[in-house]
């Protein structure tokens, strides 16, 4: 697929909702995806800026076959201007010169050397090398090697429908419920990603939701039960939400980190919205996943490794409760 129309200017891109219009010669809004004889061009393909072998629990995916490792991999480029980004060296700029050529059979040979369950697109904003992404994938799958997309949500429904039956699993960032601080500081839109959480749930992949809880920028009660009770109504109260501390980093170094009482007043406000589901990231906690049913505890995680798993069958062991997740 071309993820391309021809139009009187040029050509539309239509890999993520910006939907760029390119004459010749330009390039989209992510930096590498670019014009060239009214062809679209990704100028990052088969360039790697960073790669390594994962815990799956690092991505975050807690109820995707948990303890399995996952080779991580990312280029440069993105379709979002987030001021905290942990990666900017590489999201932010659109050319690598350390960037190491790996074809995607390449990639293949090393997640099978290196025992890898699956492949994640992660660190730059994978949706940006997604001719790239899709070819590793589709090989992927001849090995039976999963694919997963840890994402800012702003693929095109034209991209989301053709990951259909290539992509397994998704991490998505709602990093806010306000469509006026997507727009002016993150450079995103606010209804695509919420439109693009619905799309992933409907087509049936596996989801689970990321929020970093920035001070003073998206950690209002209002905002904070808004992403709850749409987690809840839209995508499923068994839908995992990872509620991460943001630490000064990038353009944001002048914030404080996240104080641990909003880390628990984000917790707190998910329960009350009646997700099952909640983990508190970048904090000295244990990550553990609870029954649902009868409150015992199912997986422990210390950090992103696992040190207890007593889910059978995709059930509790206690209660026979099903435990929402890809579990084997």
């Amino acid at each position: 697929m071309d993820f391309y129309i021809n139009t009187s200017k040029g050509i539309k891109c239509l890999v993520c909702r910006h939907y760029c219009q390119l004459a010749k010669g330009q390039t989209g809004i992510c930096g590498v995806n670019k014009n060239e004889n009214d062809k679209l061009v990704n100028l990052v393909y088969g360039k790697v800026a960073a790669i390594n072998t994962d815990p799956i629990e690092k991505k975050p995916l807690y109820h995707f076959y948990p303890g399995s490792s996952a080779l991580s991999i990312g280029t440069a480029g993105c379709n979002m201007q987030c001021p905290f980004c942990q990666n900017w060296e590489i999201s932010q700029i659109n050319n690598m010169p350390k960037a190491v050529k790996i074809t995607p059979k390449e990639i293949i040979q090393l997640a099978l050397q290196k025992n890898c369950n699956s492949i994640a697109y992660t660190y730059n904003e994978p949706t940006v090398f997604y001719p790239y992404a899709r070819d590793i994938a589709l090989l992927a799958k001849e090995h039976n090697i999963k694919n997963i997309f840890v994402s800012n949500g702003m693929e095109s429904p034209t991209t989301i429908e053709d990951m259909t039956g290539i992509i397994d699993a998704f991490n998505i960032d709602l990093k806010s419920f306000d469509s006026g601080y997507y727009k002016k500081v993150l450079k995103g839109d606010l209804n695509g990603v919420l439109d693009t959480l619905k799309l992933i749930r409907h087509h049936g992949f596996w989801l689970e939701v990321t929020t970093l809880i920035v001070p003073d920028e998206n950690d209002s009660d209002s905002s904070l039960k808004s992403i709850a009770n749409f987690i809840t109504s839209e995508l499923g109260s068994d839908t995992p939400w990872h509620i991460s501390a943001f630490y000064p980093h990038y353009k944001m170094t002048y914030k404080n980190q996240t104080p641990a009482q909003s880390i628990q007043r984000a917790f707190d406000i998910g329960k009350a919205s009646g997700l099952k589901y909640i983990y508190k990231g970048n904090v000295a906690e244990k990550g553990i996943t609870y029954c649902p049913g009868c409150g015992e505890e199912l997986i422990i995680r210390n950090g992103y490794f696992i040190t207890k798993n007593v889910i059978q069958q995709g059930a509790c062991p206690y209660c026979n409760t099903k435990i929402n997740g890809i579990w084997n």
